[in-house]
């Protein structure tokens, strides 16, 4: 997808219960789910394909020291706008998730959510990631397999994680919490620590 087709979506993408984080119940839920995936604050987090910056801020809130990337400038511009109403510092960078802008080894959380699926080569984005870890860093991938048929099961996002890391374990996100209604499609976490 080009920055343009993004672009295009800004406006009406946090309207996603789970995109904008607006519910309190949801807002909630994330924060729980994500606090218990990382390290303590003030660990560093790159946010790839961060959209609108709901998580990026959410975990600025929470005390981490955060990057958000996204390909869309639309997107990034409402992200800087919710990060200044919510009085936090996130450095939000204009790039593509597949090959960010970033330093090698200076993370300690590479976070994506929902992105890889429309990799045109995933396994190539995932390698790159892994090259954005510090030593003992995590690898945390919010992805799906939707009703559409859109999407990756998690046996096969987690076959590309463990291309490139010795360890990858899958936790199911069914929560209604998590998306402000019950789902029935396929939505999980994958874990890399090492």
């Amino acid at each position: 997808m080009t920055e343009d087709v993004w672009d295009v979506h800004a406006d009406a993408f946090d309207e996603q219960p789970d995109h904008g984080l607006r519910d309190p119940v949801v807002r909630a839920a994330w924060r729980e789910l994500l606090l218990s995936l990382l390290p303590k604050a003030p660990a560093s987090v790159v946010d790839l394909g961060c959209g609108t910056g709901s998580l990026a801020v959410l975990l600025a809130e929470a005390g981490f020291e955060v990057c958000g990337v996204d390909l869309s400038r639309r997107m990034l511009a409402l992200a800087e706008r919710k990060a200044a109403a919510a009085e936090v510092q996130v450095d939000f960078r204009h790039g593509d998730a597949a090959d960010p802008p970033c330093e090698p080894h200076a993370y300690d959380v590479v976070l994506v959510r929902h992105v890889l699926w429309a990799m045109p080569d995933p396994a190539a984005a995932v390698e790159r990631w892994t090259r954005l870890l510090r030593p003992g860093g995590r690898l945390v991938l919010i992805e799906g397999h939707w009703s559409t048929g859109a999407g990756l099961t998690a046996t096969q996002c987690r076959a590309l994680v463990l291309a490139h890391r010795r360890e990858a374990h899958v936790t199911k996100l069914d929560d209604p919490a998590l998306w402000g209604a019950g789902i029935e499609d396929e939505r999980y976490v994958v874990i890399s620590r090492a």
